[in-house]
């Protein structure tokens, strides 16, 4: 029993890759906008540390942190674009349509198992019982945690 939920422990977190790297990208871009936020508003000190243009001087650090910022967000694109199609391929290769259908409300939606049952017609217990049939019938290669 104990081997089984680590396995679908496992396969859960794979299944939420998508989402966490999805979080990245989200994070990032916010960040991006705090940091053109403070360059449009030069008055206003952030206090977080990043390089704010307040005159010439500044212009070479906020540049320089800008094109960072948005290479750094590219990367975290690319991430979450390599992760959605992993965990949408291992959904897809699953026989039951029900099993695909919940897995990817959950993990590549993001939706709370309340709108899951209400999306599926199904009690929230019977979302449940498919949902582990579905970790038991999902196969994560490793070539897949890559």
């Amino acid at each position: 029993m104990d081997q089984e939920k680590t396995e679908n422990e496992q396969k859960k977190e794979f299944l939420m890759s998508y989402q966490l790297a999805k979080r990245d990208v989200t994070r990032l871009e916010e960040q991006l906008a705090e940091l053109r936020i403070g360059k449009m508003s030069p008055g206003c000190e952030i206090g977080d540390g990043l390089p704010h243009a307040h005159n010439a001087t500044d212009l070479s650090g906020y540049a320089a942190k800008v094109d960072e910022l948005e290479r750094e967000i590219v990367a975290a694109r690319y991430r979450r674009i390599c992760a959605f199609e992993q965990v949408r391929n291992c959904i897809e290769s699953l026989e039951d349509e029900r099993e695909k259908l919940l897995l990817t409300y959950r993990y590549l939606r993001g939706l709370k198992w309340e709108k899951i049952a209400v999306e599926m017609d199904y009690k929230w217990r019977s979302v449940h019982k498919i949902h582990a049939r579905a970790l038991k019938n999902l196969k994560v290669g490793i070539e897949m945690h890559t």
